[in-house]
């Protein structure tokens, strides 16, 4: 079956669903490496990618947007020049009601009998002015991490918007 569009799983609807222990089957989350870069060095600006309307984030669109931040980072550096780090885990688990389609699926479907659903995924939810993401680096890749941030968030369902949390004299004289 082909992926529904994540549209579907934006809005919060609903109790939380994360009692894994009483589901079976549920895929492990794309997104594995939720801090990455060098963690021991100390560095002088930190921005922050901050979600502005509450919403539920697919794991793939955390993954899609780690993948966006790392290769920006990594173009003409090393992983020893900045930190990220993905603050919210998917704990949501997506259900997705399947079904037949295609010539003579009317026969076979019992329609929206016990349509409870098959996990099929699992999300996080995410409150507005909740953070995502924390970029730490040196002055000089300063704009490069706020343009990896920035690309980050388009692949991100909800507008979000980047702080500078340390470093802001610093960053002004960067014009970030």
């Amino acid at each position: 079956m082909v992926t529904k569009p994540a549209r579907m799983y934006t809005k919060i609807s609903g109790p939380a669903y994360t009692r894994r222990e009483f589901m079976g089957g549920v895929p492990y989350p794309k997104i594995t490496t939720f801090v990455q870069g060098n963690q021991k060095r100390d560095f002088e600006i930190e921005l922050r990618l901050i979600a502005n309307e509450s919403c539920q984030v697919r794991h793939v669109a955390l993954e899609a947007a780690r993948v966006s931040v790392n290769r920006k980072m990594l173009e003409g550096s090393s992983p020893d020049n900045y930190y990220l780090q993905i603050r919210p885990y998917p704990h949501q688990v997506l259900r997705e009601h399947k079904m037949a389609t295609g010539a003579g699926a009317d026969r076979i479907s019992s329609g929206m009998r016990a349509a409870f659903g098959r996990p099929v995924g699992t999300a996080a939810r995410i409150k507005a002015n909740d953070i995502i993401m924390v970029g730490k680096t040196t002055p000089d890749k300063a704009i490069i991490l706020r343009n990896a941030l920035h690309k980050a968030s388009i692949k991100l369902p909800t507008p979000c918007h980047i702080e500078i949390a340390k470093g802001k004299e610093l960053a002004g004289k960067l014009g970030l």
